[in-house]
């Protein structure tokens, strides 16, 4: 063999020029120095991170207290941390657009074009599969079982196998910093662009590997929410007395069963075309790019609602606790619920309305977005009239809420506007379409994100978080938002075409400099997140809420300590009313000792879920690279792991009886002996979390 062969066989296309230092070194211009800064802030962080788990001793308890636990609030926890780290760099290169364009006004600016495209391309995909769905994830992970009186999800270990796909996923687009270059394709990774005559490179074959774990992570969710949704929920908890964040939540599981095939599918396809030349996509052998585009929005549009729908039912959680009301509509919202999720599969074409199609189906597509707005208006009314007459407490996951309805439906009208094909044809493909897009996204799913991390916090770490950098935070996530997108809108209209590495009107420079600050207000409001969070664990001792109801809440979930014991309940509850724990309260016996314990069974722990996302992440770079090596290694390490599970019989450990009953006897007596907060000190130390019922009386 020559040498040259030998090196393709250990390393495939992998050379030094993959790597961005390289490239900056031979091509020391600015763009290449800004790549080269990003692949060594990604270096420098994972070895700052070895370097403090090192030091604190903290890698056995990072791998036996977490990434092999099987306990859904730990993985649930575990999901929303990938999210913050990848929502820090997608933010980053959000910024680093605008400030593109707000420089490169008949003027170079600071990025090449190439670069501009991948920083677009991995900018939404990391918003989208990455920092949203892990978001969403998380959450219900965490939430739903205890919701609905649950000691854990249907299926534990099929879990953290979920969620380590994702995670590799994620970590595969983090090296693409570091490691070569990520597709310049955009979000949706449109062929025959993406095909290799076209990028013959490994960006779009990162972006394929990267979707394809993530999605079939996304597909193993759906299908354990919703097994658990039907199968876990307590005696008397029937699907009318589930709150509505299990709806949306059980509506979501089944948009990503039916809705996330699809995408698969495709990535698969284009890969059969990249890589045995196949011709599903090309422009040529009997390709057509039309069938990617339906399967793509065949997913991408319910993916909207799998976005949507569970900051919805997160927003009718946190309006009717800090109304101080139940919820009103309760039947007509999970009725809007499910109507969303069944239209979300008929809206797909509307995403390309200018690609040739009649004018008749132009005209039904159009006319099936308008009525998809119906449903969700109604829950616009619905979550008005709760605040109707209420007593609102304006923390920060209710200021969270109320900038989601007035901010949203701005959004919403937008998008009626661009149901229509005409307006569709003259605005489609500019920065008007982009501004339509985070005024949904950002109010809607990002604000409802950030409400539920901050409504359910306590719950998950027995402490508060501080109210005062919460505020600050949402004024920068409000402010930041109106003066990054708001322009947009009027740039689209004058023409500006969206995904633009340069600019040659003139007279867009004053919006595109109203949108960077707002882009760096948004990245201060990140910056905020996290100081809120560092202060808190810092004052956590002055923030306690050991007994678990700090916001007067009316789910099961507030019915439990915080932090809740791993087994979650001591006893499953049996209930009997849509807001069963606010009845038990006002009738005094919330916090009562049951009559009788039992031993308990939870799943040990267990390494297939790490094992699996690690040889999915190693097989998905072989095949980036041409490693094929190191892609059957790790393609035989997922089976290795998955088949071995198989032959364990010692799958559970039992949590004694009297164990339980000492648990809930200590914390019963620390309920009995605290003395409920009123509103007015709520968000004060006073707080241990047992607030006072509002009202005091509540009909039997």
């Amino acid at each position: 063999m020559t040498d040259a062969a030998i090196q393709y066989a250990l390393f495939g296309r992998l050379d030094a020029k993959a790597f961005p230092f390289v490239r900056a070194w031979e091509n020391p211009n600015l763009s290449e120095i800004i790549g080269a800064a990003a692949g060594a802030m990604v270096v420098i962080g994972a070895v700052a991170l070895v370097t403090l788990l090192t030091w604190k001793r903290w890698w056995r308890p990072l791998f036996l207290d977490w990434l092999t636990s099987l306990d859904h609030k730990k993985i649930g926890i575990m999901y929303i941390v990938v999210a913050g780290v990848m929502l820090s760099r997608a933010l980053i290169e959000a910024v680093l657009m605008r400030t593109q364009q707000s420089l490169a006004v008949n003027a170079p600016g600071i990025v090449a074009p190439e670069h501009f495209a991948q920083l677009f391309s991995t900018h939404g995909t990391i918003m989208i599969f990455f920092m949203a769905m892990p978001f969403l994830t998380g959450l219900i992970n965490y939430v739903v079982p205890l919701q609905i009186g649950a000691r854990d999800v249907a299926f534990p270990l099929l879990n953290s196998i979920s969620l380590m796909l994702t995670a590799g996923g994620a970590g595969l687009v983090m090296i693409s910093l570091a490691v070569g270059e990520f597709s310049t394709g955009g979000w949706s990774g449109y062929p025959p662009y993406t095909e290799t005559a076209f990028q013959p490179g490994v960006g779009p074959d990162y972006w394929i590997w990267a979707i394809t774990l993530s999605s079939l992570g996304t597909t193993f969710s759906g299908l354990n929410f919703a097994a658990t949704i039907y199968k876990k929920r307590c005696p008397g908890m029937h699907l009318t007395r589930m709150p509505l964040f299990c709806w949306t939540a059980l509506c979501t599981s089944i948009l990503m069963i039916f809705a996330m095939p699809p995408l698969t599918l495709a990535t698969a396809l284009l890969a059969l075309d990249r890589y045995l030349g196949f011709h599903f996509f090309t422009n040529d052998l009997g390709g057509n790019m039309m069938n990617y585009v339906n399967l793509f929005w065949l997913f991408g549009h319910p993916e909207v609602y799998i976005l949507i729908l569970p900051a919805f039912g997160v927003y009718s959680e946190v309006i009717s606790a800090f109304s101080s009301k139940e919820l009103y509509g309760y039947k007509s919202l999970v009725i809007a619920t499910m109507a969303i999720g069944v239209l979300s599969f008929t809206v797909w074409l509307h995403h390309f309305f200018t690609m040739g199609q009649s004018a008749n189906v132009n005209a039904f597509f159009g006319v099936a977005t308008m009525t998809i707005a119906v449903p969700t208006g109604v829950k616009v009314y619905d979550w008005i009239w709760t605040m109707f007459r209420g007593e609102l407490r304006f923390t920060p996951p209710m200021l969270f809420s109320v900038a989601f309805i007035m901010t949203f439906v701005l959004g919403g009208i937008t998008g009626v506007m661009l149901a229509i094909p005409p307006i569709d044809f003259v605005v489609h493909n500019t920065v008007f379409l982009v501004a339509h897009f985070h005024n949904v996204l950002i109010p809607g799913l990002l604000y409802g994100m950030i409400a539920g991390y901050q409504y359910w916090f306590p719950k998950a770490f027995g402490f508060r978080l501080s109210e005062g950098w919460g505020k600050v935070s949402f004024v920068c996530w409000v402010v930041g938002f109106y003066l990054a997108f708001m322009p947009l809108y009027v740039l689209g209209l004058g023409g500006m075409a969206r995904r633009s590495q340069a600019i040659f009107d003139p007279d867009y420079r004053p919006w595109l400099l109203v949108a960077v600050i707002g882009a760096f207000i948004l990245l201060a409001a990140l910056a905020t997140l996290f100081v809120q969070l560092w202060v808190s664990v810092r004052d956590r001792e002055h923030n306690r809420v050991p007994v678990g109801d700090p916001w007067d809440a009316r789910g099961l979930e507030w019915s439990i300590p915080a932090p809740p014991p791993e087994y979650n309940f001591a006893t499953i509850p049996r209930v009997y009313h849509l807001y069963d724990f606010y009845w038990h309260k006002a009738r005094g016996d919330a916090y009562k000792l049951a009559d009788a314990y039992d031993d308990i069974e939870i799943p040990k722990n267990s390494w297939v879920g790490p094992i699996v996302g690690v040889a999915g992440a190693v097989c998905a770079f072989g095949l980036v690279w041409h490693i094929w090596w190191m892609t059957s290694l790790g393609f035989v390490a997922v089976w290795l792991a998955v088949i071995a599970r198989s032959f364990v019989r010692d799958t559970h450990r039992t949590i004694p009886a009297a164990e339980v009953e000492a648990t809930e006897r200590r914390w019963l007596a620390l309920a009995a002996r605290t003395r409920p907060v009123p509103r007015q000190l709520e968000e004060s130390s006073a707080n241990l979390g047992l607030a006072e019922p509002f009202p005091p009386e509540v009909a039997a």
